[in-house]
């Protein structure tokens, strides 16, 4: 049989579908299973950004994946303090967080910007629920507290890191198909409201569930081994490769802390971690859903072993 003459709407129309036929296999590999997505405050600053990424949250979610959001909101933060006239203070890269500024980071991060990104999954076609101070906690940890130069304890002022993670809640949520919501705060012992940092509270949350990954959510597309050529992005490492780029200085700076976390995260017992640009259009999507992806994503070196010995279905699946 001859084949046909095609006009270029039939060919992008094909085109389309063969897209899907290759989002298939995924499709059906990552069905009912759990993702926490870490969403930067960064991420959240760029409304056309937002958009795409909540509606990339609706089509996982819809198609079957088990979707919990936790989030920051630093720079909403900043400029609430900001207008206060609150001088920022940081320790160690850490948010000082006296009692004018906890009543600021509460009303921001746990009730504006967890709303509002409740409200906007909804208006998206989805269904979400705000997990925070006004209606569920689910997080729950105790002070933190750093270590000085001299060895002397330093106080961050209400801030905490997770130590129980509601588990039950969340999971009932997500079997009946809602994205829980969570702003990175937590209650402590007495009762005492804490601020506690977006990427260990995403970490806390994706380990109590046992999440199949973690996707971390910045504007950054990754690993690079050179900074300058975005050609250079390292789709996949295992845990021992990370250390062999950090020790080899390919991974510096800013990074070296962002990979160290993920590294912990892995030793916690999630799978895969994938470190991508949330301001791409779809970035979600493009990493779920395809074959080669648009990020970073770091495995357990025992979890590379077994994709190597063909217990995954396809070798470097994402």
């Amino acid at each position: 049989m001859p084949t046909p003459s095609i006009t270029k709407a039939q060919q992008k129309a094909i085109q389309k579908a063969d897209t899907l036929i290759e989002a298939l296999g995924w499709i059906r590999k990552f069905r009912d299973t759990t993702t926490v997505i870490k969403l930067g405050g960064s991420v959240v600053e760029h409304p056309e950004s937002l958009r795409h990424l909540l509606l990339d949250i609706v089509f996982m979610s819809t198609l079957g994946m088990r979707i919990i959001v936790v989030h920051g909101g630093g720079k909403a933060i900043s400029r609430a303090m900001d207008a206060a006239g609150i001088e920022p203070r940081f320790v160690q890269g850490r948010r000082y967080t006296d009692t004018a500024t906890l009543d600021i980071v509460e009303k921001v991060l746990a009730t504006d910007v967890n709303h509002e990104l409740v409200a906007k999954i909804e208006e998206y076609g989805g269904r979400a629920m705000s997990l925070n101070f006004l209606s569920t906690n689910v997080l729950f940890g105790e002070k933190l507290m750093l270590t000085g130069a001299d060895g002397e304890l330093v106080d961050l002022g209400n801030v905490g890191e997770v130590t129980r993670v509601d588990r039950l809640t969340i999971d009932n949520l997500t079997y009946a198909g809602q994205v829980p919501v969570i702003p990175s705060m937590a209650l402590g012992p007495d009762g005492e409201k804490l601020n506690v940092n977006a990427d260990t509270a995403a970490t806390a949350v994706a380990a109590a569930l046992g999440a199949e990954k973690l996707i971390v959510l910045s504007d950054i597309p990754g690993v690079l081994r050179d900074v300058n050529d975005p050609e250079s992005l390292v789709h996949s490492l295992t845990a021992s490769e990370a250390r062999r780029l950090i020790a080899d200085g390919t991974i510096s700076s800013g990074m070296i802390p962002k990979i160290e976390g993920c590294l912990h995260t892995l030793e916690q017992g999630v799978k895969k971690i994938h470190i991508i640009d949330g301001r791409l259009r779809h970035s979600l999507l493009l990493e779920i859903y395809t074959t080669s992806g648009v990020g970073t994503e770091l495995v357990r070196d025992d979890a590379a072993e077994l994709a190597s010995n063909g217990a995954a279905a396809v070798a470097g699946a994402r």
